[in-house]
């Protein structure tokens, strides 16, 4: 059977580091962390004290007043994600029937939920009349598929931090197999309450203690101290290659290649081995058809916790080489914001192949010498023309890794 070549010709972001695809390259381009002070809300000797949250967000202009009240916060950001990269690829070349969305997340309507459980009454809590579909997690695909009128799949995968990135492989897959002409696809996740962050605070997951907020993100260093929670939504419009050229379309990269593994080893680890992350990249090179030495740039999952560092750091190591092919750590900018994570990787990755730069990692001023990768640092890096591999990896062992590529390379 014949498949298609799926390319990305929209993309549309919110992030505590630029609402933006150039606004967050530019962040990433600076190593500028959008690690704060959390301002979302204020629980007096709170033991988590910086976040990536997006300031000032206001979704007029793409809702009206009555559809943002009947939305979560994170289906607002999915939303105004994805309506700029619709914009951006000028529009949904084809007919209703044809169009389809893929959303992932974590969450869902994380916000709502906790608001509900705070006004409770005897230990029971107040929803609104709108709050199931609101902490629905399909909430984000339903919002986009009635207003734009997509009449084909609709569909939301929930993966925890890999989320965003299957969400985007999965609807490649749907352009390849002529399931669907085009599909906006991506992440989105707010989980900024202080449920949410004191949960992962007591599973020794989050970076606490360090005097200067922006630097507490810190992926591959010797000093980290685990990840920053951030928020917010990665959208791209895929489209097959041929329809791209015909209405000449800008192409920002190649889907050229889809990998999707289980580690099948624990709840919240690793496998210590590497062995599931192994896997997935390896598999994601398969699908595309290239080798481990034709790949110029790895954007890691990079979160900063030691295990996902180590065991990334190995996983790299054993199907490249030790420091054979240039690392990124996005996160170390944009904070950990799990289910939109892969998403705004993805579009990271496309920019990264469109520019020819690996944009360097923030805060890392002592590689920990039990990783043996080139991490960038300082300033981006040149890239010779090539594909770029995205990695994401979660709990529960779901790993998903995507292979993006200039148009013409293979």
């Amino acid at each position: 059977m014949s498949t298609h070549r799926v390319v990305i010709t929209g993309m549309g972001v919110r992030t505590a580091a630029g609402d933006t695809p150039d606004a967050v390259w530019a962040a990433l381009a600076q190593a500028r962390s959008a690690a704060g002070p959390v301002r979302s809300f204020d629980v007096p000797g709170f033991p988590v004290d910086v976040a990536c949250e997006i300031r000032d967000f206001d979704p007029g202009g793409y809702l009206t007043p009555k559809q943002a009240a009947r939305a979560d916060r994170s289906a607002q950001l999915a939303f105004c994600a994805a309506a700029d990269a619709i914009t951006d690829a000028g529009g949904l070349a084809a007919g209703p029937g044809r169009r389809a969305v893929v959303t992932g997340t974590a969450y869902g309507g994380e916000v709502t939920r906790e608001q509900a459980l705070l006004r409770h009454v005897d230990g029971v809590g107040r929803p609104r009349p709108m709050n199931q579909p609101m902490v629905m997690s399909n909430a984000g695909a339903a919002l986009i598929s009635m207003a734009y009128g997509i009449g084909g799949p609709s569909l939301t995968l929930s993966t925890a931090c890999a989320s965003g990135a299957h969400a985007v492989g999965e609807a490649a897959q749907l352009v390849r197999a002529g399931v669907a002409d085009v599909v906006v696809a991506g992440g989105h996740d707010t989980p900024l309450t202080p449920t949410t962050m004191l949960a992962m605070y007591r599973l020794g997951a989050l970076a606490t203690g360090f005097a200067d907020p922006a630097q507490s993100c810190r992926p591959f260093d010797a000093g980290r101290k685990g990840f920053v929670m951030g928020e917010g939504a990665a959208f791209v419009v895929l489209e097959r290659l041929a329809s791209a050229q015909a209405r000449g379309a800008r192409v920002y990269a190649e889907v050229a290649g889809y990998g999707r593994t289980s580690d099948a080893h624990h709840l919240t680890a690793p496998h210590p081995e590497g062995a599931g992350a192994r896997s997935c990249m390896a598999a994601a090179l398969t699908d595309a058809g290239v080798t481990a030495q034709e790949v110029v740039h790895v954007n890691a999952h990079g979160t900063g916790t030691e295990l996902n560092d180590l065991v990334e750091a190995r996983a790299i190591t054993s199907l490249f080489g030790p420091g054979q092919v240039p690392v990124t750590a996005p996160k170390s900018v944009t904070g950990h914001t799990i289910g939109a994570a892969g998403a705004i990787e993805a579009v990271v990755a496309a920019l990264s192949v469109a520019e020819g730069l690996a944009p360097p990692t923030a805060n890392l001023t002592e590689l920990d010498p039990r990783c043996e990768v080139d991490v960038v640092t300082g300033a981006p890096r040149k890239l010779p023309s090539g594909p770029v591999l995205s990695n994401s990896f979660a709990f529960g062992g779901h790993n998903a890794s995507l292979l993006l590529a200039p148009v013409g390379v293979r």
